[in-house]
């Protein structure tokens, strides 16, 4: 029984390390969720490994996110056109305000 204990490890071992090489090749994001899936382990049995959890870390440090995480600022240029707009708008409204009401022929 120990036998088989230890061959699932190394098993486990060999695929994790395989997703880890083969995510640093293909430059992905990627995470502990990603890698377990990957190497058909559980997540909590890759946090386990110090080694493979350094690894991955490394790995997820050196990667530059694509994915927007959340709520990002908006760009200058954004604020600049949205503010020319509201601006237009006031304009146009305070233009319809001073203009004379026109009179009403059945009052």
């Amino acid at each position: 029984m120990t036998d088989a204990t230890r061959q699932r490890s190394e098993h486990a071992r060999r695929d994790a390390a395989k997703a880890i090489s083969a995510a640093q090749r293909s430059g992905n994001r990627t995470s502990f969720a990603a890698m377990a899936r990957a190497a058909g382990v559980s997540r909590s049995w890759l946090y386990t490994q110090q080694d493979l959890v350094t690894a991955i870390r490394r790995l997820q440090d050196r990667q530059p996110t694509n994915e927007r995480t959340g709520p990002q600022p908006a760009s200058v240029a954004s604020i600049q056109r949205r503010l020319e707009a509201a601006l237009s708008r006031i304009k146009q409204l305070r233009a319809e305000n001073s203009e004379p009401f026109p009179t009403c022929h059945r009052c």
